[in-house]
Order: C-alpha cells, then structure tokens, then sequence
C-alpha cells in the first residue's frame, strides 16, 4: 500500500516495497565501481529494482574535471536539475537511491540532491542486498519516464572550499574527518590517488564504520554516541567532512543527520585536490 510520509536520510526496504508503482516515487541506481566504471550500469541493464532508472557517478553526479579540482568535482547546478527533470523529479517527488556498496555512492545522490534543495530523499537502508531479500520487485533493461518538473531551491547542504579547510587545520572548534580507509588515510595503501597520506590535523572515521555487519545504518543513538566522542566540545558547524574526491564523505554527512548533528560541511575536491597543489602540506602515519 503507497504510503505518503516523507523519507529524508532512510527508508527500508520493506517501505519501498509497500510503495512500489507508487507515482510519487522515484528509484535511482547508483550502483558504481571505482576500478570499473562501467560496472554498475552493466549491472543496472541486467537487474534493477522496479521502475528506477541509473545515475553514473561520472556523468551524471560529478562535473567535468580540471586541472586542481579533484577526481569528482560538483556538477554544474544547473545540468544536475536538468538531469533530475530527466529522471522524472517533481518538486514532491520522494526519491530513493540505492547501490550495492553501502551507501558508497548513492550518498553522493542524496547529498546532491539535498545541495540542489530536495529534502525528499532517502537511501535505501541496505542497499541492493536488502532489496532483493525482501523481496522488492526488479527488471531489466533501461527504464524511461515522463519528464519532471524539478526546481532548484535553498540549498540544505554546504560545501566547504580549500581556503576553509586550510584554516580549519589549526582551529580549535573546526575538526576535519577524511572517511576513507585506514590504510588509505596513513599512506600505507593508495590505490587510487598519486600520492598517499592525508591533509595535517584530519582524524579518520573510515564511512563504513557508520555501518551494522548486514550493511544497514547503525541506529540513530549508536551514531550519536560515535560522532560525540570524536568531535568532544565541538559543534556540527564545525566539522568538514573529506575522502578521496567527495563521495564516500557524503556518507558522514548521512550518519550526522541521523545523528541529529547538523551543519557538518562536505569538502568536494579532497584529498585528490587537495594533493594537486604539491605546496600543501600532507601527512603519513595514524596520528592526525
């Protein structure tokens, strides 16, 4: 049975099935691969969830690199709502994103969305593997819907630029969190970018540790009580949240709303801009 309560952080997946056909829904596939990034929407052409069409994180959900922008610059506002009207978005419209990694990538979505003034969004709790152990409905081949009529609004979130994040390495009320991995963070294992480390005075909280063992969001309270310690005194105003290039960061900014900590700023560019300047200090080791 449709429901018509507002989702905007998570929905499950029992909640989409009950909606499914639902007019006022929209799914998108986020599924992605770093290493192969054609991967997800050969995955998309061969099974998806009912009706949802396919976001590509390179075309569709980052703008056009240059030269110190990092791997994932922000698309043009104006190309992304374009895009949103194509995927059928009205401004009532619920949308729900999905992927198979954990949020990995459909946060990007989300966060996107949000920045172009959605509220109206939520990320399927589980992901893919949720949605087919409870049964959601799936099809194959590429889905085409009616054209909606998206609007851009009042931003709900905000970016932090490199000027910011310079400064907030040596304040005392700003904390910088990168979400990448461990491994990644101390500069023992860069696997994508040219140079491994992380930015001087950023504490690491790999995004994955926002999760339960079944891929699902840890509970509201468990996250509350995890960002509290890490950020002590400070306010969520103060936070900026990096990764390698401003996707999986996004994925923070998720676990702090549920968190109920708001105002955390994503930084786009990240580490892969960050880096693209050499004058910029880095740092090795596990210590911030």
């Amino acid at each position: 049975m449709p429901q018509n309560e507002s989702h905007d952080s998570l929905v499950d997946a029992d909640t989409l099935r009950w909606n499914a056909g639902n007019p006022s829904w929209r799914v998108i596939d986020c599924r992605h691969d770093l290493l192969r990034p054609q991967a997800g929407e050969q995955s998309y052409m061969e099974s998806h969830i009912l009706g949802a069409v396919f976001a590509h994180l390179d075309r569709d959900l980052s703008g056009l690199k240059t030269p110190g922008s990092g791997r994932h610059p922000l698309p043009d506002p104006d190309l992304l709502a374009e895009r949103f009207r194509s995927w059928g978005i009205d401004p009532d419209t619920q949308i729900v994103a999905y992927d198979a990694g954990g949020g990995s990538y459909a946060g990007r979505l989300w966060w996107l969305a949000r920045w172009l003034g959605h509220a109206r969004v939520a990320l399927l709790d589980g992901g893919w593997q949720a949605a087919l152990q409870a049964g959601v409905a799936t099809q194959a081949g590429e889905v085409r819907v009616p054209r909606g009529r998206f609007q851009r609004g009042k931003a709900l979130e905000q970016v932090a630029e490199v000027q910011m994040v310079q400064a907030a390495r040596t304040d005392s009320k700003s904390l910088i969190i990168d979400a990448r991995a461990p491994d990644r963070y101390d500069g023992r294992n860069e696997t994508i970018d040219a140079v491994g480390g992380h930015i001087p005075g950023a504490v690491n909280r790999f995004w994955q540790a926002n999760l339960l063992p079944d891929g699902r969001f840890k509970p509201a309270e468990q996250l509350r009580s995890e960002f509290s310690a890490l950020l002590g005194q400070r306010r969520g105003e103060g936070v900026i949240l990096q990764c390698g290039s401003g996707v999986t960061a996004c994925h923070h900014v998720l676990a702090l709303k549920r968190a109920g900590i708001d105002g955390a700023r994503l930084y786009p560019g990240s580490w892969s801009q960050w880096i693209s300047d050499p004058a910029r200090p880095i740092a090795v080791g596990s210590d911030p």
